[in-house]
């Protein structure tokens, strides 16, 4: 495996609060420069420290270790612990989601995959919410996950969607694992393992087939008044919203139409609809439960150790290939990888 290497990710992409910065409203803008602001704060304050020592883990006991904080609208973390492991629900709703989604991430790394949380160790999974003042984001910041409560006007809280959860968790596995490079198209394999994980724990909790899936990430967190339905979707790349303020959905679903940019660290959180689309494809054609099949191909990948961390699209498609065929032979499986990577134009063999 490669060395741990945190980096600090956002579900929303920079170029969403970037647009939403140049809004006329002041409602609009004035939340989305906030959020720009504590944003990069965190990734400079990230990239300092991204070579200490991690944390000490929990002792492997297939068990969680779930710790919720309130930040109190306030920006010190973690803020006041609110609800441990075990406790009964509270009066907060916010914190009561964000029990259950880390539960529910967990829970499906066990049962899947036989995975004792993000770092196969039992590690603990800490959680802070009602951070700042409508604050307009989730993360993981290498250590821990981060809500935002939105600002009522674009985005709602962000523990609403059970998928944004566990999309920034994924963050934590990959960090774990494979320790994709947040660049690039490595960046781009980063982001959309983390739409992957975050999807499969979605269906996961829903107990959804393929074909019942949404395939949406963040469907429920925008505002009423938004024209869209999520932050993306991996099933058609390019139509999760289309705004008179956020714009339009940018996301390619093909290399046809890869997007060349020096913004968002290359465009990690756009370029990823190629991947995601081509993961779409095959849960699609294998049917059933995604997690099963199609997930369990993703994560021998993203955990046997021969994923680089600078990999490109090529990489990872050539690598699902042969985890397909390791696991599940020269059968259904291995046709349909094998195609779904030619049908978003990434040579796979």
């Amino acid at each position: 495996m490669n060395a741990i290497a945190p980096v600090f990710c956002t579900i929303v992409p920079p170029h969403v609060l970037d647009k939403l910065a140049q809004a006329e409203d002041p409602r609009l803008s004035g939340p989305a420069r906030r959020a720009l602001e504590v944003d990069a704060a965190h990734r400079t304050r990230r990239r300092a420290t991204a070579l200490r020592a991690a944390a000490p883990t929990a002792a492997a006991t297939g068990n969680p270790h779930r710790s919720l904080h309130d930040c109190e609208h306030r920006t010190t973390l973690p803020g006041k612990k609110v609800r441990g492991e075990g406790d009964p629900p509270g009066g907060d709703a916010t914190v009561n989601r964000a029990y259950s989604g880390l539960g529910a991430t967990f829970e499906l790394l066990l049962s899947a995959y036989g995975r004792d949380s993000l770092d196969g160790a039992g590690l603990p999974l800490v959680a802070s919410v009602h951070y700042d003042e409508g604050y307009g984001n989730a993360f993981w910041d290498g250590e821990q996950m981060v809500f935002g409560d939105g600002d009522g006007e674009v985005f709602l809280d962000f523990t609403l969607p059970v998928d944004v959860i566990g999309h920034e968790l994924a963050h934590g596995l990959t960090q774990y694992t494979a320790g994709l490079e947040y660049q690039g198209q490595a960046g781009a394999l980063n982001e959309s393992v983390s739409d992957v994980f975050g999807s499969l724990v979605k269906q996961y909790t829903l107990d959804q087939t393929a074909d019942r899936a949404d395939w949406l990430i963040g469907a429920g967190l925008l505002a009423p008044g938004v024209t869209g339905e999520a932050l993306r979707s991996m099933k058609a790349p390019g139509t999760a919203y289309d705004d008179d303020v956020l714009g339009k959905d940018p996301q390619p679903a093909t290399m046809a139409d890869y997007v060349r940019t020096t913004q968002d660290n290359g465009g990690v959180h756009i370029n990823s609809g190629i991947p995601n689309h081509a993961f779409y494809l095959l849960a699609s054609a294998l049917g059933g439960k995604a997690w099963e099949r199609a997930g369990r191909i993703w994560f021998d990948v993203l955990t046997g150790g021969e994923l680089a961390a600078g990999a490109r699209f090529t990489d990872f498609a050539r690598l699902t290939v042969a985890a397909a065929r390791s696991r599940f032979g020269d059968g259904a499986e291995l046709a349909a990888v094998t195609k779904a990577w030619s049908q978003v134009g990434v040579p796979a063999v």
